[in-house]
């Protein structure tokens, strides 16, 4: 994910005769353009919001989880750190799942968490966070409760410029409530660079050993989209005549799905892996681990006479690739080194994808029929967030991706993801028909997110896929040992009223269980200016 470029240094607004915390950030907040604010309010963060400005927006989430999963949709639309503001230890807590999700999708992300006032913390007062620094790690790329007020703006300004560095990804900040109105200096502006070059003498064997291939393969992941490199990608395969592979568990799309050169997706098992790719001499990851795995496998991690390379934005995940050479630095700009490089000998284009059934109709309608449908009615520039696990390799044969920027899903796995990242990229691309493609198990997680979409008036069409189950967890089940007739406990979801929920939250709702009324069902959804949802029952 690319930023705004850097810019020359802006004047800060003209000095009151006192500068507060408050306003040194608000203007910090203004010169990074993150003017709107992801929030769940507290007691603790009221002060922050005392005469809030006229420029800026408060986007209200009904939950914390919430809250950030709108910011990082948000971020990654608009290629700009977001700002979130949580409630004290609760809220950040709250909001664990979600922020554990922006630290696998790399996304930048600014957070502010309440906090009790200084005078007080030594009595563990009530609504304090005890630990506050400690409270989101891992997950996010730094944290800090600045030690004097004075020091909250530079670290909000610091922080921003770590979200924004590669890897990308969440950061936090604990302040105090007593900090806000405390006398401080504006921060001077200044120009942090946003991409690293990779190295020259690694990226130059690695594009010796593509040069010298005679069949390779690139595995096209996240960071590509992210990095803004899709055209740069798509002229690299062409330029070599490489079949493409979608990494496993990728959130987004970096390769165009109708291409003649795209193979297919890769499956988070080691064995498959290998079968897949076989054959080809070279594989060079691209933007992706090499390569996520989902369960226990054994033998090579590449088929036998097969070398390894990839490009990396993110040092850790080169660190522990088993093998190979991995260059780490910006997807971006480490092709278009590659591309740079004299023209590649001449091969043979690679056989063709086969393509998958067409999906017939049924009483009780297949995932297939559905996404076939929806394939055949929304427009290709129409953007879908994604949060239906048990779906996602139907939805890989029957509803492809063919352009950059409009698949979005969680790289992490979490649930909770879905619902809220279609109102922030809605909000982060405002215009643009958002089709939000949800598991019923997993809208349940979020589903406060459809209060936040009617409230702003987006473009959002719900799509949820009722199976009434955790289709995913009954599906796996027998990797773990369980029969086909085995009970798996926990994972039933009867009686659950999709149409009633939407209405209540301010959504106009629809039900769909006869396959002659989807298409009607689905054109009149994306054509509506405001927020639908349309509940599809499915076999």
């Amino acid at each position: 994910m690319t930023g705004p470029a850097p810019r020359a240094p802006i004047e800060t607004a003209k000095q009151p005769a006192t500068i507060t915390v408050r306003d040194a950030v608000v203007d910090l907040m203004r010169r990074f353009g993150m003017t709107s604010v992801f929030a769940n309010p507290g007691s603790t963060e009221l002060p922050m919001f005392r005469d809030f400005p006229s420029d800026f927006r408060y986007v209200l989430g009904l939950q914390e989880a919430t809250v950030v999963g709108m910011a990082d949709g948000f971020a990654q639309a608009t290629r700009n750190a977001s700002f979130v503001n949580l409630h004290s230890a609760a809220g950040v807590g709250n909001a664990m799942g979600n922020i554990f999700t922006a630290h696998k999708n790399r996304t930048p992300m600014v957070i502010t968490a309440g906090q009790q006032a200084r005078s007080i913390l030594p009595f563990d007062p009530f609504l304090s966070s005890a630990q506050a620094t400690e409270l989101p790690k891992p997950y996010v790329k730094w944290s800090i409760e600045p030690a004097r007020a004075q020091d909250v703006p530079q670290a909000i300004a610091r922080a921003y410029y770590i979200a924004m560095m590669p890897p990308r990804g969440p950061v936090l900040v604990s302040v105090p409530v007593d900090d806000w109105d405390q006398p401080a200096e504006y921060v001077p502006a200044r120009i942090v660079s946003t991409e690293l070059r990779p190295q020259p003498a690694v990226l130059a064997q690695i594009g010796e050993a593509l040069d010298a291939s005679d069949r390779p393969a690139i595995v096209a992941g996240a960071a590509i989209d992210r990095d803004n490199a899709w055209n740069e990608v798509v002229a690299l395969a062409e330029a070599h005549n490489a079949r493409v592979w979608a990494a496993p568990m990728s959130g987004r799309c970096s390769f165009p799905e109708d291409h003649r050169l795209f193979a297919g997706f890769l499956p988070a098992m080691r064995e498959r892996i290998v079968e897949l790719l076989a054959g080809h001499d070279l594989i060079l990851a691209i933007g992706a681990p090499a390569f996520a795995y989902h369960v226990e496998g054994a033998g090579p991690h590449i088929p036998a006479g097969a070398t390894l390379c990839q490009l990396t934005d993110d040092p850790d995940t080169a660190a522990w690739t088993p093998v190979g050479i991995s260059a780490v630095g910006s997807i971006r700009l480490g092709v278009l080194d590659l591309l740079a490089r004299p023209a590649p000998k001449v091969r043979a284009l690679p056989p063709a994808r086969t393509q998958a059934p067409r999906a017939e109709p049924s009483p009780l309608m297949s995932v297939a029929y559905v996404l076939q449908t929806l394939a055949e009615v929304k427009a290709p520039e129409d953007i879908v967030v994604e949060e239906a696990p048990s779906a996602r390799p139907v939805m890989q044969a029957y509803l492809p991706i063919t352009r950059s920027e409009t698949f979005y899903t969680m790289d992490s796995g979490g649930l909770g993801y879905g619902m809220p990242a279609a109102v922030g990229v809605a909000l982060g691309k405002p215009g643009t028909r958002v089709i939000c493609l949800m598991g019923d198990g997993s809208s349940m997680y979020s589903i406060q997110a459809l209060w936040s979409a009617a409230q702003l008036k987006l473009p959002i069409t719900f799509v949820i896929l009722n199976n009434r189950r955790y289709a995913a967890l009954q599906d796996f089940a027998p990797v773990f040992g369980f029969s086909a007739t085995d009970v798996v406990q926990g994972t039933e979801l009867p009686d659950i009223d999709f149409v009633s929920l939407a209405k209540g939250m301010g959504c106009d709702a629809t039900r769909v269980s006869q396959f002659g009324d989807l298409k009607a069902v689905l054109d009149r959804a994306l054509v509506s200016t405001a927020p639908s949802v349309v509940e599809v029952q499915i076999a």
